[in-house]
């Protein structure tokens, strides 16, 4: 059994579909799970559905109508009988979504979003299994809100293992070509819920998990895990060979190409994630497994962009001790704020965290109650794994520093 997931870059348009046919066709689809992102720039164009939904409804139909045009014209490149049944299977998906969008009486942004940013994969994944089955390739499309259960924390959802792993096991047929949605499950009010961005990486460990596959391969634009992003750093290497501690280090530490959570199941049934590129199927890629030395040994570069560094002190010059510690971080999780570095002395604390749910004024409300407070927007944190004095030199030229931190492997640098 193996697990093979693509991202939406993948499946942009009608010729990405068609090579991801050819992809199936020249390494061999057989006990074969497919895990599909929304196409291209879906999930973006959602997101302008959702805002106007929220804030500006004489735009809501338009935004919509772009999300349906878009779609259409790939099911048209695809398909020669504008009859053929796929046509019926998205109109009903977008009469769906439709319906949700007249009827929604939640105010609740997070729980809208979910259910309605969801129908990117759906819609994907119905037009592959679709075009597959035209040429031949026989597919079982399966929507995995009834496989992967999850609580009600919507943008974000915990997984239910105990439930997902039996619903699996018992209704999961290994012996065809499956096709599936990343990024969803549902709650137990069968209401959709997603797993974070970039969490199709993740349903496809979680499967591989349930599964007890032989492998996990992500599909990608680019040759493999590189030590850098190329959009950022020149140069960047491609690693031929990771451990699932270092891969986990990256992915913790922000690195794009693999999904935080997607390495812990993998790790826990020693499963290999390769990461390949769809353009070069038959290259070697990067393999993630267990007890596997970095090669080559290299500095890898980590940046992540629009950071909040917040800097507090004690109004009256005491300590900051575990009491007020504990106090911060109450409020950090309160405001679902996800910290990336963190740094204190006798009478100061930083963090650097990320945004995510835009409660930033409200936190910052109730720091100023007890703390002086400092805090810097739009910084760039920039980690290097491995560094050299060289590499940190690199990143620090040209910008001012607000943060600093090394350990033995790892160096954190807070710019402006």
């Amino acid at each position: 059994m193996q697990v093979f997931k693509f991202g939406g870059a993948s499946v942009k348009n009608a010729n990405g579909v068609k090579n991801v046919a050819a992809l199936l066709q020249k390494v061999g689809y057989k006990n074969t799970l497919i895990v599909v992102s929304a196409m291209g720039k879906t999930t973006n164009a959602l997101e302008l559905v959702i805002k106007n939904y929220f804030d500006n409804n004489a735009e809501l139909q338009s935004a919509l109508q772009e999300v349906k045009k878009y779609h259409n014209e790939i099911l048209l490149d695809l398909f020669e009988n504008e009859n053929h049944q796929v046509f019926k299977k998205v109109t009903g998906f977008f009469n769906e979504l439709n319906l949700f969008l007249a009827s929604n009486k939640s105010p609740d942004y997070n729980f809208v979003y979910d259910q309605i940013i969801g129908y990117g994969e759906l819609v994907s994944t119905a037009i592959i299994s679709e075009y597959l089955n035209f040429i031949g390739l026989k597919n079982n499309w399966i929507d995995v809100r009834e496989f992967i259960k999850t609580d009600n924390y919507y943008r974000s959802a915990n997984v239910n293992w105990e439930e997902t792993q039996q619903r699996i096991s018992s209704n999961f047929n290994k012996t065809v070509l499956n096709i599936t949605q990343g990024f969803l499950g549902s709650d137990p009010n069968n209401f959709t819920t997603t797993l974070g961005r970039e969490g199709s990486d993740y349903t496809a460990a979680i499967f591989a998990y349930c599964l007890n596959a032989n492998n996990v391969t992500i599909w990608k634009d680019v040759p493999g895990v590189l030590n850098a992003d190329p959009r950022y750093f020149e140069n960047a290497q491609l690693l031929n060979k990771i451990s699932y501690r270092e891969a986990i280090e990256l992915a913790f530490y922000g690195a794009s190409v693999i999904h935080p959570k997607t390495l812990q199941p993998l790790q826990g049934k020693e499963i290999p994630l390769y990461v390949k590129s769809f353009f070069n199927a038959e290259a070697p890629g990067t393999r993630i497994g267990r007890n596997i030395t970095l090669d080559p040994m290299v500095p890898c570069f980590i940046v992540k962009k629009n950071q909040v560094l917040i800097s507090l002190s004690s109004l009256d010059f005491s300590y900051i001790v575990e009491e007020n510690i504990s106090e911060i971080f109450n409020l950090l999780h309160l405001y679902k704020m996800k910290v990336d570095v963190i740094q204190n002395s006798a009478i100061s604390f930083s963090v650097c965290v990320d945004n995510i749910y835009d409660n930033l004024d409200k936190l910052l409300h109730h720091l100023k109650a007890k703390f002086k407070v400092t805090c810097h927007e739009n910084v760039s944190l920039y980690t290097i794994r491995h560094y050299t004095q060289n590499s940190i030199d690199q990143i620090e030229e040209g910008k001012t520093v607000l943060l600093k931190q090394l350990t033995q492997e790892t160096v954190q640098v807070v710019s402006k």
